[in-house]
């Protein structure tokens, strides 16, 4: 996938939102119209957020559309590090997913759209069946992590 445009309410509290907490780097501004960001450096964009207005409907789960989308981490230690600022800084989370080869932590940007912060295994890593069934072999609370990093 290239990239996802997503409605907002609020272009500045999204824009504080995605690069406050998620990190991403402001690529252009087209001023109280769109916002365009990205992850990585060499792309022009991955997320596009677009200004609908204080008064649109939040996201309705009952209706055909986005469920979520999801951000991949590049390292287990880059998801562990993300659900322990989420915490830090009381960010509500909606749910951890077991997946067998990857681990996914999810939450909600401010407009109620739903994001999968994710790390996956290596191919090498993965079962030779049943990708989606099993466990992942870490958890983002064992004895190793490190809670005030």
């Amino acid at each position: 996938m290239g990239h996802i445009v997503l409605r907002v309410r609020d272009l500045d509290r999204s824009r504080r939102f995605y690069s406050g907490i998620l990190g991403l780097k402001v690529m252009e501004i087209i001023p109280g119209q769109m916002i365009f960001m990205s992850a990585a450096r060499d792309s022009s964009h991955e997320l596009a957020l677009m200004s609908v207005g204080e008064s649109a409907l939040r996201p309705d789960p009952t209706r055909v559309g986005l469920y979520h989308f999801a951000w991949e981490m590049n390292s287990f230690e880059d998801l562990q590090e993300m659900y322990f600022k989420l915490q830090r800084e009381g960010f509500e989370i909606a749910g951890v997913g077991d997946h067998g080869i990857s681990l996914g932590v999810y939450i909600f940007d401010p407009d109620g759209n739903e994001i999968e912060l994710f790390y996956e295994l290596p191919r090498e890593d993965w079962p030779e069946q049943h990708l989606f069934g099993g466990k992942f072999p870490r958890k983002l609370e064992d004895e190793t992590s490190e809670q005030s990093a």
